[in-house]
């Protein structure tokens, strides 16, 4: 017996209108833990192949999205230069709920409430398919790179900061 689907998010329906095929994949939300190492590892894929979406905002107020690797962190200075602004940061927690509709751990670019621009480390071309969240803790989609690519409406570019080996 299947488990009943889960509610179209409005990332989900921005794929459908797309024509864009993917899978809808739920987990169990510890709120504790919402690092997205532990999503890949409850949805069983590697960390790298499990994109997180981190809101940030320019010196000059705009905001922009970063889509990075799960186990990997955001390289603000690289971020600005592909953006071509002077300075990055984080956007606060308190802003991203209301700026994207969407909650912490549940980020996506696709069907947020606002269309900011979107830049994906370019590692995400590396799989033949990728994780993003749908919209919701709980709830992952997994499509082609190509095609979240498509619907994001994202530039690539290197984001990441490099690998610290011990």
């Amino acid at each position: 017996m299947k488990a009943s689907a889960p509610a179209k998010t409005n990332a989900a329906r921005l794929l459908d209108s797309l024509k864009i095929t993917y899978e809808l994949r739920v987990y169990e939300v510890d709120p504790e833990d919402l690092t997205a190492i532990s999503v890949a590892r409850k949805i069983g894929l590697p960390p790298e192949q499990v994109f997180k979406t981190l809101l940030t905002q320019t010196n000059d107020g705009a905001h922009l999205f970063a889509v990075i690797p799960g186990d990997a962190e955001l390289d603000l200075k690289k971020l600005a230069k592909a953006a071509g602004v002077k300075k990055i940061e984080l956007a606060s927690l308190k802003d991203v709920e209301p700026l994207t509709g969407y909650v912490r751990g549940g980020v996506t670019v696709m069907g947020a409430r606002k269309p900011f621009p979107a830049f994906a480390d370019e590692t995400i071309e590396l799989f033949d398919v990728i994780s993003v969240s749908a919209g919701l803790r709980g709830l992952q989609l997994i499509l082609s790179p190509a095609d979240y690519l498509r619907a994001a409406e994202a530039t690539l570019a290197d984001l990441t900061k490099a690998a610290v080996h011990e």
